[in-house]
């Protein structure tokens, strides 16, 4: 491992655009977790991304190699749902999102409405389906008192060919529809997702470094709560825009970087 590296006993991974993009593994980064992990580190992976489950992750990852477990995989929906069971319990919620993510969220024992009047608590994620109609719920849903919540705020996600709408721009379009303002957030850079990380690595965070391509998560929480981070270019494009005071400790070309 390149020297510099070896020091940290942590390592605290986003998924798409740093470990993989689209369906496809970006090279050398299964050589690259995998010699880490040898190494006795302890590794943790974490995405915004709510359109799989952590077992579709966790499938996708070993079967291209990758000698994990699934216990080291969290995401967004995770963590919101932890958050519903404890404060919203029976309650009636509207999801721009995709099935998977609804069905993960009426697990958590919430009934799915599109009726606004009925609406307890609107949630915001990643949805390739997304349209206007859908949007016009979650609007008046929240103008009726709903909370305003979102799995993510992420303004694209990286794909094959490109990035796609994301979460981001759609918060926008709401807080611009409702003259309300997000509420809560639960994925990169939340407290909510470092207080699940912290709970899952048991390492202290002085002694983390979390690797990832997107500024305004990634290396924003590792500079909100005091981790370093290495910014890798093989995902999202950074503009420099509002985020110009956000720094990463490192710069690196790949996830490949760190054992060479």
């Amino acid at each position: 491992m390149n020297k510099k590296y070896s020091e940290y006993e942590a390592f605290i991974f986003d998924l798409d655009g740093t470990i993989y993009r689209g369906e496809k593994i970006i090279a050398d980064s299964d050589l690259t977790i995998n010699h880490i992990q040898s190494l006795g580190k302890k590794i943790i992976f974490v995405s915004n991304k709510t359109t799989g489950t952590v077992p579709d992750y966790y499938n996708f990852l070993t079967e291209n190699h990758f000698k994990i477990k699934q216990e080291q995989i969290v995401n967004a929906t995770e963590v919101i749902k932890n958050y519903i069971l404890q404060n919203h319990s029976g309650e009636n919620f509207y999801a721009i999102g995709e099935e998977k993510f609804v069905n993960e969220i009426s697990s958590c024992g919430v009934n799915y409405s599109e009726n606004p009047e009925d609406i307890d608590f609107v949630i915001v994620t990643l949805d390739r389906t997304f349209n206007f109609a859908k949007l016009e719920i979650a609007a008046k849903a929240i103008v009726a008192g709903a909370n305003f919540y979102a799995a993510n705020i992420d303004a694209t996600c990286p794909v094959d060919g490109g990035e796609i709408w994301d979460a981001g721009a759609t918060i926008l379009a709401l807080e611009k529809r409702t003259h309300h303002k997000l509420e809560k957030h639960f994925g990169k850079p939340s407290e909510f997702m470092i207080a699940e990380i912290k709970n899952r690595l048991n390492v202290e965070l002085d002694k983390c470094i979390i690797i990832g391509d997107r500024l305004e998560t990634d290396i924003a929480m590792g500079n909100n709560f005091g981790i370093d981070t290495a910014l890798v270019n093989t995902g999202v494009n950074n503009f420099a825009n509002g985020n110009v005071h956000i720094k990463p400790t490192f710069t690196i070309k790949s996830v490949a970087d760190l054992i060479k």
